[in-house]
């Protein structure tokens, strides 16, 4: 027979199979990390499980919670977000109880509570990819394309260099301001309801504090509707609708 450690690495493995890999994860390795956590979760809510067994209550929610997790992280990514938010949360709220009733010791419970938290970082950081994985292109197709780039780049016409808009601000920087309202309209129209985490994953070229600064801005403007507090804040798109 196999030993544990045996049979443990052909199901890491088998995650990976191509047909999964395609069909189920549509080759998103990041979709496949966040899966491989969720079933790393559920199995340390499974070990901790036997100190339920005088509320079964409490043992049938968690071996729901443990079920839910894996079940949450083969959906697609918009549904996974919000299935992997609610059992979370739900694990969050049994375990306050356990520990206030003398059920889970403090190491366990913090244990879960770390591999949650985790967990959830990851899903709130997850950026779906904006392209796929297509075949690998030839050498002839990779010319052909470098040949194109280069040629628009030759033929591009120089511009004069604007004057300022005004004192202390150049056209430029405006242009910069504009673009990335746009780029963040753009992906609120494309995501839905978006924490700025979600949006600084693509804009890249700015800190956080200035993706904040560009939402309140078009929050004040009434294009954008922010709900929530601190760091469970969204930002969406007023009437779900991207305007210029």
């Amino acid at each position: 027979m196999r030993n544990s450690s045996t049979n443990d690495a052909h199901f890491d493995t088998f995650v990976l199979d191509k047909g999964i890999f395609s069909n189920v994860f549509d080759k998103d390795i990041r979709r496949v990390y966040i899966y491989k956590k969720a079933e790393r979760l559920a199995k340390a809510i499974h070990l901790v499980a036997p100190a339920f067994r005088n509320s079964l209550a409490l043992r049938e929610k968690l071996d729901l919670i443990a079920i839910g997790l894996v079940d949450a992280a083969v959906l697609p990514p918009a549904l996974a977000r919000t299935a992997l938010s609610r059992e979370l949360l739900a694990l969050s709220s049994v375990l306050s109880i356990a520990r206030a009733g003398g059920l889970l010791s403090p190491m366990n419970a913090d244990l879960i509570a770390r591999e949650s938290h985790l967990l959830l970082q990851e899903v709130a950081s997850y950026e779906e990819p904006r392209l796929a994985l297509p075949d690998a292109p030839t050498l002839a197709a990779l010319a052909k394309s470098a040949e194109g780039q280069m040629r628009q780049i030759t033929e591009r016409p120089v511009r004069q260099a604007p004057q300022a808009a005004h004192k202390g601000q150049s056209i430029s920087d405006n242009k910069g301001h504009n673009s990335r309202k746009a780029a963040i309209l753009e992906i609120l129209n494309d995501k839905g309801p978006s924490y700025i985490k979600d949006i600084s994953v693509i804009v890249r070229d700015v800190s956080e504090k200035t993706i904040q600064r560009e939402l309140q801005a078009l929050v004040a403007e009434g294009r954008v509707v922010r709900s929530g507090e601190r760091r469970w804040t969204t930002y969406s798109l007023k009437d779900s609708i991207a305007t210029n």
